[in-house]
């Protein structure tokens, strides 16, 4: 059961738990549906916002050439942890999703934003960034790997080789006439065992996290994020619709 909420021009949908695949149709509609408001020159609303946890358990795979290779669990292993796997036409590589990761997808029409998709996924960053800081975890880029990571603890054994930073929040997206599709997946309560199963976004030694892991027992529910990173996203594009 959905849930629906329209303020000024962005219209929020809380999908609480749902199968990839429906999702996935589900964007495809919206998607749609914000071109064909461009066409009718609407130009008092960008577009949808889902906030979505994937359940039953995924592991989703882009066409990038490459990228099935990145999953190194076999069939048994994935049945064993009740994970499936579906192809996907986002950006990126792998990654996994389940409960307790809090995704969101903008359907949004980047032509009233004025961005295009390298501005577009910097946007997607800040608004993660600024999420997670409410928490106090430091968020930052890496300019080699689209997503948002956080620094890790110095290893105590001295250990060079270990990770410096694990990825909190991947990314991915699709663009088609200047409206999104797909988007971002924040770790919240997130079981990382499943990233196990595949090698995160194609980063082979790079590390996840989640803010679960950061936070401990201070770790906020997903609603107390799904409402934050709303926020943040209506600021963030909010801003840039209304100039």
């Amino acid at each position: 059961m959905s849930s629906a909420e329209t303020t000024c021009s962005l219209t929020v949908r809380d999908l609480g738990r749902m199968p990839y695949a429906e999702a996935f149709a589900l964007q495809k509609n919206l998607q749609q549906k914000v071109i064909a408001a461009r066409e009718q020159d609407r130009r008092d609303w960008i577009g949808y916002l889902l906030l979505v946890e994937h359940d039953p358990p995924v592991i989703t795979v882009s066409r990038r050439k490459g990228a099935r290779n990145h999953l190194i669990a076999t069939s048994e292993m994935l049945e064993q942890a009740g994970v499936e796997v579906a192809e996907t036409d986002r950006g990126g590589d792998i990654t996994y999703h389940g409960p307790g990761q809090l995704v969101a997808y903008p359907i949004v029409d980047l032509n009233r934003l004025g961005l295009r998709l390298h501005g577009y996924m910097r946007l997607l960053e800040d608004v993660v960034i600024r999420t997670i800081a409410h928490w106090g975890i430091e968020g930052e880029r890496d300019e080699s790997a689209t997503g948002v990571w956080v620094r890790m603890d110095a290893d105590a054994d001295g250990d060079r080789s270990a990770p410096k930073s694990a990825k909190i929040c991947a990314m991915g997206v699709r663009v088609s006439r200047w409206v999104s599709m797909h988007g971002l997946a924040l770790n919240v309560r997130t079981d990382l065992t499943h990233f196990d199963l595949i090698v995160p976004c194609g980063l082979a030694g790079r590390a996840v996290t989640s803010m679960q892991q950061r936070l401990g027992e201070r770790c906020p529910g997903l609603d107390e994020v799904k409402h934050k990173l709303t926020s943040e996203f209506r600021v963030a594009a909010g801003g840039l619709a209304s100039r």
